[in-house]
């Protein structure tokens, strides 16, 4: 919820510096549901994820986001769903479900690791949907002005959840090194992320925007074996060949037929 605080105040403090757009009451809806499944639904989710299971398990099951783009995108956008994206699909989910059983199985407390990968997906799965149905509104108004309303939209439904915990908290007890990793979270994980991926779809098809969260695997268990807080075996890297070859499956199959041409200025 602090994040998101911050966030808002950050968006629009520039967005009074940056030229002025009306935002359609229609898309104001589109944006509300954007709010809604990309910011609370995909960050809270990630944030209790967190608790429950190790960075290397996130972020091999964050790297199904594209498959769940392009499933989403297939519904929603009407894009096509050809013989090597659907092979894809399967060749993803196997190695999303070879680290969920793996940690169950090694785990002797196995139900809180079993949680945290349970919303790890549904983190993928509400962040895909988020890229999905922005996609459109992307391309009509600039991402400041998008990200204040998102944000925004996002601070006051999560508002009632948040109370209890934000009156429970001990602010006192926060220490400098910890605000700072707040600071970065806002201005590094929220603001300029956020940014990027919105002037991403501009040009970008949704799929091939989720296609660069196949980053994340490499960067997250790198720093996380440096650091000494997981080990990355056999079987997760495996699941990471598995994932990867489904990834470049669908990125290599074909797109819709407006996507070949030259687009408009």
């Amino acid at each position: 919820f602090v994040r998101m605080v911050f966030a808002t105040l950050v968006f629009w403090g520039i967005g009074l510096l940056a030229p002025k757009e009306e935002v359609g009451k229609r898309d104001l809806w589109t944006i509300f549901w954007g709010a809604l499944f990309g910011l609370v639904g995909a960050q809270v989710s990630f944030a209790n994820a967190l608790l429950y299971t190790s960075p290397v398990n996130i972020t091999i099951i964050a790297a199904m986001t594209p498959l769940a783009v392009m499933l989403i995108a297939a519904l929603i956008l009407k894009e096509p769903v050809t013989f090597k994206k659907a092979a894809g699909v399967l060749i993803g989910a196997s190695g999303a479900l070879l680290i969920i059983f793996q940690s169950s199985a090694i785990n002797t407390d196995s139900s809180g690791n079993w949680i945290g990968n349970l919303l790890c997906i549904v983190n993928v799965i509400t962040y895909a949907i988020y890229l999905v149905i922005t996609r459109p509104i992307s391309q009509r108004y600039s991402a400041i002005t998008l990200m204040k309303w998102m944000f925004l939209f996002a601070t006051i439904a999560s508002l009632p959840f948040a109370i209890p915990t934000m009156a429970a908290t001990r602010w006192s007890c926060i220490t400098a090194a910890q605000w700072g990793g707040t600071a970065y979270v806002v201005i590094g994980g929220t603001f300029i992320a956020y940014i990027c991926v919105m002037e991403g779809q501009k040009k970008l098809r949704p799929t091939i925007v989720g296609m660069y969260n196949y980053v994340q695997p490499i960067v997250a268990s790198a720093i996380g074996v440096v650091l000494g807080m997981d080990r990355f075996g056999v079987s997760k890297g495996i699941a990471v060949a598995l994932i990867f070859a489904g990834v470049y499956l669908v990125t290599i199959s074909r797109a819709l037929p407006s996507d070949s041409k030259p687009s408009a200025p």
